[in-house]
């Protein structure tokens, strides 16, 4: 079974059960500041979860992109995936267990969609605990429908519960599906969620019972809800009989081109197997962020800095291959051709894709050619020191100096048995920062020449501008910096292109109806995670103390800031922009005034 017939039998599967295939949400979460990606199906849903209605009604269904960052440092085993697909369905205060756990052994067993013989299927539930309950009700499920008791496994919080990324909110016990592979079992105690290779987890079901409190303790929820995932690439390589994801149709493409680019053979040297795989999978990430509908350009902050990341830890491990110069558009080419009867954002955005890899792998090759030279130089000396460390000292000249990202002079360390100070980096980074911000006669504190009532009002003005500007072009515009004087403003943004005039136009006209409406200004101090709470934008997280200054200019805009802000929008002036240029790639700069009225 390939990728797309997994995904079309899914969604059909569920169709027929009266779900509604909602389809997949941006890789970039909207109104959502605790995390730079969507990290899973239902991220998206967690506001229908807690109790929104949704639209298309309480059954749901599709096929989520997603991207998980934490184990960007391990791709390159045979497992690991940095953008995956999750398939997933839900009940929004509709069905519950029962029904969830026989469309699941439904869909794994019967013979119209994936077939697996029931003799080969164990399943987990959870254990129970203190003030939560055993989950005898999914055990009896299971049993009912055939799997003996022997294969059924009560398994602690650790392997089956769900619970929420923050401290509070919805979750719930969950229960697991695993394939026998037939492997020989590893011990007397090997069960499901061993990690020998015996037991591979195909599918999740969440049931969400309770809500998790500021004191810990959990309530029972009014509503439950079902929240599953089956994890695409991996189900089709289990379908498949294949050892690794790599060697499904999903990447074999992929890999053939990289082969005839390079030279080199996949399955004959681990070390250029690893390589093969980073290149693959970071080049399918970074199309699938840059195709997105809110994609985004690489930049040193944020989801940008992510993508980034991963453009050039491919365009190194392409290196390592041989492959000399701009070579990632044509497995971003490939991946494009692959799903875009799926996704039709990717052939909608196959201009910016590529233009912005090419651009980036080129800005990057002359910071390697440089950082990696020095490394050299160095590595003589560090292999002399039989603590096999490398100072921060050092490393952070190879940041200040070439710009060589600290995660790639962490690789170079490890591929030589050294490691490095961390830690002394960091201080190091830190110091550089506070230098930066201090030093220089134009740098002004926060962005700021003077705090004259001219210049505070527009400081006042590059808020309403920032906000004017996210309703006009989108969500992904994100501040970059600014420079204001009682004269005039400068204002950097992150944008893929030149602004329109009708653009220009709009976002003139959003600003100065705030000015007009003579918006008050207020003012609240409070802790920066409940800042972030309340809505907040907090541009430069690094630079606030834990307690900040939180301006709202009436129900328009919300930001921590630190400078001065007048008292009332009415008399700041009638906003003009002068000019919009570019700054730097994928950087936009606005020059504005505020003229007299």
């Amino acid at each position: 079974m390939t990728s797309e017939e997994l995904r079309r039998k899914y969604i059909s599967f569920f169709e027929s059960k009266g779900h509604v295939n909602i389809f997949g949400k941006s890789l970039l979460p909207e109104n959502d500041p605790t995390v730079l990606f969507t990290t899973a199906g239902m991220h998206p849903l967690v506001p229908y979860i807690i109790g929104e209605e949704h639209p298309s009604g309480t059954r749901l269904t599709n096929s989520q992109k997603c991207i998980r960052t934490g184990d960007i440092d391990v791709v390159g085993d045979s497992s690991h995936l940095t953008f995956f697909e999750m398939l997933g369905n839900w009940s929004l205060g509709d069905y519950f267990k029962e029904d969830a756990i026989k469309f699941s052994y439904e869909f794994l067993t019967g013979t119209d969609y994936l077939g697996i013989s029931p003799d080969l299927l164990s399943v987990t539930v959870f254990a129970g605990e203190e003030g939560i309950p055993r989950d005898d009700e999914s055990a009896q499920l299971w049993e009912s429908l055939g799997i003996p008791k022997e294969r059924i496994h009560f398994l602690p919080r650790s392997d089956n519960w769900w619970g929420p990324a923050g401290e509070t909110g919805p979750c719930g016990p969950d229960t697991e599906m695993f394939i026998d592979t037939g492997k020989n079992a590893c011990s007397t105690d090997c069960r499901p969620g061993c990690h020998c290779g015996k037991y591979i987890e195909i599918w999740n079901d969440v049931f969400m019972q309770y809500n998790k409190q500021k004191d810990g303790t959990f309530v029972k929820l009014e509503r439950t809800c079902v929240d599953t995932g089956m994890g695409l690439e991996r189900t089709v390589a289990m379908l498949q009989g294949k050892k690794s994801v790599y060697e499904t149709e999903i990447f074999l493409p992929l890999i053939a081109s990289i082969e005839k680019l390079s030279g080199k053979k996949f399955g004959e040297d681990e070390s250029i197997d690893t390589s093969l795989r980073i290149v693959c999978d970071h080049s399918r990430a970074a199309t699938f962020i840059l195709g997105d509908e809110r994609g985004i350009p690489p930049s040193n902050v944020g989801a940008g800095y992510v993508l980034r990341r991963l453009i050039r830890r491919a365009v190194r491990h392409g290196r390592k291959l041989g492959i000399d110069g701009v070579f990632l558009s044509e497995p971003a080419k490939i991946v494009i051709d692959q799903f875009v009867s799926v996704y039709p954002e990717l052939l909608e955005n196959k201009e910016f894709i590529l233009n912005e890899i090419q651009a980036e792998e080129r800005k990057f090759l002359e910071t390697l050619k440089k950082g990696e030279l020095e490394f050299e130089k160095m590595l003589p000396n560090l292999l002399k020191n039989p603590q096999k460390i490398m100072s921060g000292r050092l490393a952070f000249k190879l940041y200040d100096t070439y710009g060589f990202p600290i995660e790639l002079t962490e690789e170079l360390a490890r591929e030589n048995a050294l490691s490095v100070n961390r830690e002394e980096f960091d201080e190091a980074f830190k110091k550089h920062q506070e230098l930066s911000r201090a030093g220089g006669d134009q740098v002004f504190k926060g962005g700021l020449a003077d705090h004259s009532e001219k210049t505070t009002a527009y400081h006042t003005a590059t808020h309403l501008l920032q906000k004017a500007l996210s309703i006009v072009l989108g969500d992904h515009i994100s501040q970059k910096g600014s420079n204001i004087t009682s004269e005039r403003m400068r204002f950097d943004f992150t944008h893929p292109q030149p602004m329109t005039k009708e653009e220009i136009g709009e976002v003139e006209q959003i600003v100065n109806q705030q000015i007009a409406a003579d918006i008050s200004v207020t003012i609240e101090i409070m802790p920066l995670d409940e800042a972030k709470k309340a809505g907040a934008v907090a541009l430069f997280a690094d630079k606030y103390e834990q307690k900040v200054k939180v301006y709202s200019i009436g129900s328009f805009s919300k930001e921590v800031c630190g400078g001065p802000h007048v008292e009332r929008t009415g008399n700041m002036g009638l906003f003009k922009i002068k000019k919009e240029q570019s700054s730097s790639a994928g950087v936009r700069r606005i020059r504005a005034i505020l003229e007299n009225k």
